[in-house]
């Protein structure tokens, strides 16, 4: 992903290469909790995609091939885990990093989403959306 940065926050926009941007798809079905990591997000230079349920979010997933997408596990259509085992099964989203963003992190839960091929789970009572921002990065070197 070294051709994929971040814009720094305040750039001017007409000197960007927006294909240069990191795209980062947002799946989550409470539009407070999506807003609330959308603008941080996009505060910090990403282009940020969002999906409200689990059948959009694959479809999204498809269509922009994102360079990372943040899953929630309980969707509406489609749960964030059967998301992931389609997202596996597809050459297109294959090796898209996916971060789990839950807010149940029951053992099993955690060892499924893992399991599946997720780079990380992560508990959103844990997990500002600075520190989420933050991460990206990294999880891309991944």
């Amino acid at each position: 992903m070294e051709n994929k940065t971040r814009r720094a926050a305040g750039a001017d926009r007409a000197t960007q290469v927006d294909e240069d941007l990191v795209e980062v798809l947002l799946v989550e079905d409470d539009p407070s909790v999506l807003e609330m990591y959308r603008l941080k997000l996009e505060l910090d230079g990403y282009r940020v995609n969002t999906a409200l349920d689990g059948e959009e979010g694959l479809k999204k997933a498809g269509d922009l091939s994102p360079d990372i997408i943040f899953l929630d596990i309980r969707l509406p259509k489609m749960d964030g885990l059967e998301v992931l085992r389609k997202l596996r099964s597809q050459e297109k989203t294959r090796n898209i990093p996916v971060i789990i963003l839950s807010n149940y992190d029951e053992e099993d839960l955690v060892a499924r989403g893992l399991r599946l091929g997720a780079h990380e789970y992560l508990i959103k009572a844990r997990t500002t959306p600075a520190s989420l921002s933050e991460g990206i990065e990294d999880w891309l070197k991944e």
